[in-house]
């Protein structure tokens, strides 16, 4: 079975080079110009420290589609000049890890040269497939680059690990994903530049975006709606959001964080979810969802607006709402939307009171407006020597010794009014009991008293 080699694209004629996708060819040759995954490959990190030093040993790359563990493994064998073989776990075979490592032996005896055997989604090849590797990885010939979407501490054996690197690789950010399209767009060698290509800014942040932290998707719908868009009159390829839409099979939705489309949905969500229409809040929240939002923007409005519209009329919601926002920043996309649906859903269809808001609002207007009153003597504070003597706490009382642990006392110097409770919800209940307090005329006696 042929494989592979770092000498891709000298072996192939220049004029089929274009034969070759765009991801594949745009990947890089040197750690410089590879993108993202600063967590492992920033200047002075381990990794790339290991690399540079070329005493790379068995390395297990693992993460999502697209965020370039075939790329990171072919940039080390071009940094370390060693020979570079690449298999697929799916299609390959014992007979052939034997050949190919009996042709690494044979390599580095008479020529001195180390080599790299690639293996594409490890995690297919069996216990049995995976032991054969043991002895010649630990003497590091082959040195073993094994790249797998699933996490290796589940789907590997536990021989093959404890002589391994295991780094994650994550989603690429989108800047990460914008710069690698730019790139791909101005280089005239491997990439688009010798097109004459008019790109949206728009279209290119929403391949960014739609593509999911993944450079390959966002690489071959550049190289896809670039190839099939009709050139106009003087020869431009005008790639629009349209265009952006079609070639990564995604409804381009008009959503711009820096523009109205942005805040005019996020209006619409938070007015259908005071106004109790939970269909309405869940198309506008599926909308910012689907664009690319934040969960966690989102989160937070459910938040605010749990304790500005719902209040006390049903404290759970403001519970549920927080805890949409702490699982939302703990699980991410997509598992995210499910918690954020529940949460929305909830506080949609809970009873309305803005009191709790109300009273603030008016409190922070009288400390802005009048003068702040200074606190009764029988409420400051007594924990220091000379309080007393200073009259601090005289005749204050005690809620808790009283029956049904209330006491009236005056608690501001001058009467104040500001929560006016509303007769919904759980808030009914609040209103009815703090009707009773204030209106109660008889004094309470201590506990004990008769």
């Amino acid at each position: 079975m042929s494989t592979p080699s770092t000498d891709l694209f000298q072996q192939e004629n220049k004029n089929n080079l274009k034969d070759i996708p765009l991801a594949v060819r745009m990947r890089p040759e040197t750690l410089d110009n590879f993108i993202g995954q600063q967590h492992i490959l920033g200047k002075g990190r381990l990794l790339r420290r290991a690399i540079e030093a070329d005493r790379i040993s068995s390395l297990i790359l693992y993460g999502p589609p697209g965020t370039g563990k075939t790329s990171l493994a072919s940039a080390i064998a071009n940094v370390t000049k060693a020979h570079y073989v690449a298999i697929n776990a799916t299609t390959s075979n014992v007979d052939e890890l034997r050949k190919i490592i009996a042709a690494a032996k044979l390599k580095k005896s008479t020529t001195g040269r180390k080599s790299i055997l690639f293996i594409d989604e490890i995690h297919r090849f069996n216990k049995a497939q995976q032991d054969v590797l043991l002895p010649d990885v630990e003497e590091g010939n082959p040195i073993l680059i094994g790249a797998t979407v699933h996490n290796p501490f589940f789907s590997l054996v536990s021989a093959l690990l404890s002589r391994s690197i295991v780094c994650e690789l994550k989603s690429l950010k989108e800047n990460d994903i914008i710069t690698i399209l730019n790139s791909a767009l101005k280089d005239t060698k491997k990439g688009l530049g010798n097109l004459k290509i008019k790109i949206d800014k728009k279209a290119l942040v929403f391949l960014a975006k739609g593509c999911e932290g993944d450079a390959r998707r966002a690489l071959n719908a550049l190289e896809v709606g670039a190839l099939t868009t009709p050139k106009s009159k003087e020869g431009i390829i005008n790639f629009d959001l349209e265009v952006a839409g079609e070639s990564i099979q995604k409804k381009a939705v008009v959503y711009d964080k820096d523009e109205d489309a942005h805040y005019d949905t996020a209006s619409a969500f938070i007015k259908s979810m005071r106004g109790s229409d939970p269909d309405a809040a869940i198309y506008w929240m599926a909308k910012m969802l689907y664009a690319g939002e934040d969960p966690r923007f989102i989160a937070r409005r459910i938040c605010i607006l749990a304790a500005e519209d719902v209040g006390n009329a049903d404290p759970l919601a403001l519970v549920l709402a927080n805890a949409a926002l702490q699982i939302s920043e703990f699980v991410g996309m997509p598992e995210a939307r499910i918690p954020l649906a529940q949460a929305c859903i909830y506080v949609s269809c809970a009873p309305k009171s803005n009191a709790s808001y109300l009273a603030i609002e008016k409190a922070m207007g009288d400390i802005e407006s009048n003068k702040t009153q200074e606190v009764p003597d029988h409420l400051k504070d007594t924990h220091y020597q000379g309080a007393e003597a200073l009259g601090h706490g005289k005749g204050y009382k005690y809620a808790h010794d009283y029956e049904g642990h209330y006491v009236k006392q005056k608690y501001t110097r001058k009467a104040l009014r500001y929560y006016e409770p509303a007769n919904i919800g759980f808030e009914a209940k609040i209103k009815e009991r703090l009707e009773k307090l204030r209106d109660q005329t008889k004094q309470a006696k201590p506990k004990g008293m008769t």
